[in-house]
């Protein structure tokens, strides 16, 4: 016989920026360390140099980002709740 599942865990909010920031500080190291190393970084190695900026470019979008997706999630958990309250359509 199996045993009853557990309920889920609670979901942990955190700031979503910090990992996101450290990420673009990482990836901005690696591009800064790549740089330094100038004529010393073989030609077919240099397309570490694009995925470096590429992965910065990325890190700052989603940090510019995410307060714009936590509060559009929140609007939109409103609108649910206000709708459920109302009785104006499922649930």
């Amino acid at each position: 016989m199996r045993k009853p599942r557990r309920p889920d865990p609670e979901v942990l909010e955190i700031d979503y920026r910090v990992p996101t920031a450290l990420g673009s500080l990482a990836w901005a190291v690696a591009l800064i360390v790549l740089l330094a190393m100038g004529d010393g970084l073989a030609p077919s190695e240099r397309w570490w140099l694009w995925v470096c900026a590429t992965g910065l470019v990325l890190g700052v979008f989603g940090y510019a980002y995410i307060p714009r997706l936590l509060r559009k999630r929140a609007e939109a958990e409103e609108r649910h709740a206000a709708r459920r309250e109302t009785g104006g359509g499922p649930a």
